[in-house]
């Protein structure tokens, strides 16, 4: 039970992060491409993570397909990781503070879905955790 609760809680973590910056991305992306100049990432990517970010908060939320979900939690972490690095090379080390509450809400959740899920993932790191 209890790490139904740590999946549940690290899970509306990592949603609630990847839906906000959808909702602000796509609310301001001029400002949010200028951001990305400074980071060192072309500014065309803005609209696509505007779409792709709600959709892989969904995806782990919702787990219609556990191989889709899977595939989500593996984009989220590269994404995040490379948001730390982006943030850290730039010199704005306190800007990455949300990316790596992210890769730690991430990384719990993804280790404790299958506590919490009735169908397994066999790539989850506690996949005997039923």
């Amino acid at each position: 039970m209890k790490l139904k609760w740590i999946y549940w809680i690290a899970t509306t973590i990592i949603a609630a992060i990847y839906l906000l910056a959808g909702a602000y991305y796509l609310s301001d992306i001029a400002g949010v491409q200028r951001i990305f100049l400074t980071l060192g990432y072309p500014p065309y990517l803005v609209p696509i993570l505007a779409v792709l970010k709600p959709l892989a908060a969904v995806t782990i939320l919702w787990r219609f397909s556990v191989a889709l979900s899977d595939l989500a939690y593996a984009g989220m972490f590269y994404h995040l990781l490379l948001a730390i690095s982006a943030h850290f090379n730039a010199g704005q080390v306190a800007e990455a503070a949300p990316a790596t509450i992210g890769l730690v809400a991430l990384l719990i959740s993804f280790a404790t879905q299958n506590a919490a899920r009735r169908k397994p993932s066999p790539n989850a790191v506690l996949a005997g955790a039923n």
